[in-house]
């Protein structure tokens, strides 16, 4: 059986420890050094991070969210255990982990910390896609003649040098295609390399639950559970047309998930369609003040987000769900895309003010949509508010100033309500 050994990379054959270094964090598989696309994930990427630069927190359950009447972002392993999860209300999560230490997100920390690993992967190879800051698909198809080594090396190199030179951990599913690769880097995190095979696959895949597939959330789980689709055995059962007639492009994309079929490329290039932040009150709310607070705080986010990937939005949106849960959007081209926190902030409250008084409400979101580069952004001034370009200017000061001294730097009034 193939063996690589994730501490030295000795690859070898046999069962048992690693022969070199005696480490018994070992991966073997009929294929692994066959395979070649990859899904690699951080660990709890923000509080990775923030375990990392804070030593006093290193082993205690740390939370990123907001208040008490924010959301969880993400939690380390040791909160996991104790039921936290992603998304879950802050007050939620604080009876499950009353001892937790909750951080607020340090964005530019994260992108930054991101940024190096994405220069790591670029090294392996030219095909990286990623998902989000902590987690891309690799495609290391012929890359086994440029580096000497066949990519499960590779990948075993990569999580080796993010340790030792970042401090940071990551689990890789390495596989035949993108959907598979993704549910592999699930399968023993944290630090876990797992594989899935091409020999493997279809009796991998028999007893698992569907909702494994990746954007299969609570309503589409629903739908299935209600045709009697639990597993992919069950899926397996649908022909494709009545899979296509029943769900539409989903069912057609499920009739080929149930066979561990996925063509779609790694796409080094993918566009980034959007960027967006939404915060859920703990209590409901109609209070004008409060919500103009959180406008400005989420525009704030949004802009920052944008700035960091050099992106500029000609469409801004916004998103408020009612008590409930009744959903209201809208949205608004601009004259000049735009990154701009201020710009964001007018116009997104400007669509609030069109949608009025139909309030209280649970959930606001705020986002940037049709992005474009940085470069092709707030080019021309506002004849209709020629205060415009002195704000603009503030702003770049204010960021440089919040680059240089941390995010609390500089706080508007209205981020104080």
């Amino acid at each position: 059986m193939p063996a690589l050994c994730r501490d030295c990379l000795t690859q070898f054959d046999s069962t048992g420890r690693c022969p070199s270094c005696g480490s018994l964090r070992v991966t073997r598989h009929p294929e692994l050094f066959d395979l070649t696309i990859a899904h690699m994930d951080c660990d709890a990427f923000y509080a990775s991070v923030e375990k990392r630069d804070n030593p006093e927190v290193r082993d205690k359950p740390v939370i990123i969210g907001g208040g008490k009447r924010g959301v969880v972002s993400t939690a380390c392993y040791v909160a996991r255990i104790r039921g936290v999860r992603s998304a879950m209300p802050m007050f939620q999560a604080l009876k499950l982990c009353p001892d937790a230490v909750v951080i607020r997100p340090r964005m530019s920390v994260y992108v930054e910390v991101s940024r190096e690993i994405r220069k790591m992967m670029d090294e392996l190879t030219p095909d990286v896609e990623p998902l989000s800051l902590d987690e891309a698909f690799m495609d290391l198809g012929g890359t086994t003649k440029l580096h000497g080594a066949p990519p499960a090396v590779m990948l075993a190199r990569l999580v080796k040098r993010m340790k030792d030179e970042l401090g940071l951990t990551g689990s890789i599913g390495l596989s035949h295609n993108k959907f598979l690769a993704k549910v592999a880097s699930d399968l023993e995190k944290p630090r876990g390399f797992s594989v899935i095979g091409k020999a493997e696959t279809a009796d991998f895949l028999h007893d698992k639950p569907v909702r494994l597939i990746w954007g299969i959330g609570p309503v589409a789980q629903a739908s299935l559970d209600k045709a009697g689709i639990h597993t992919f055995s069950d899926l397996l059962r649908w022909e494709q047309d009545d899979l296509t007639a029943r769900f539409g492009s989903m069912g057609y994309r499920l009739w080929h998930l149930a066979r561990g079929q996925d063509r779609r490329k790694v796409s080094a290039n993918a566009p980034m369609k959007s960027i967006s932040n939404e915060t859920t009150f703990f209590e409901d709310t109609e209070s004008i003040d409060i919500l103009d607070g959180h406008i400005w705080r989420l525009s704030e986010k949004v802009s920052d987000r944008a700035k960091a990937k050099s992106k500029a939005g000609r469409v801004v949106t916004l998103k408020l769900k009612r008590a409930n849960h009744s959903l209201i959007s809208r949205r608004l081209a601009l004259r000049d895309a735009t990154q701009m926190a201020d710009t964001i902030y007018q116009t997104a409250r400007g669509l609030f003010d069109q949608v009025g008084n139909q309030g209280p409400y649970r959930l606001l979101g705020v986002g940037l949509a049709d992005l474009v580069a940085e470069d092709t952004g707030d080019l021309s001034g506002d004849l209709l508010d020629p205060q415009a370009a002195q704000r603009r200017k503030a702003e770049r000061a204010s960021d440089t100033i919040r680059g240089k001294f941390g995010a609390d730097a500089i706080l508007k009034g209205r981020a104080m309500r």
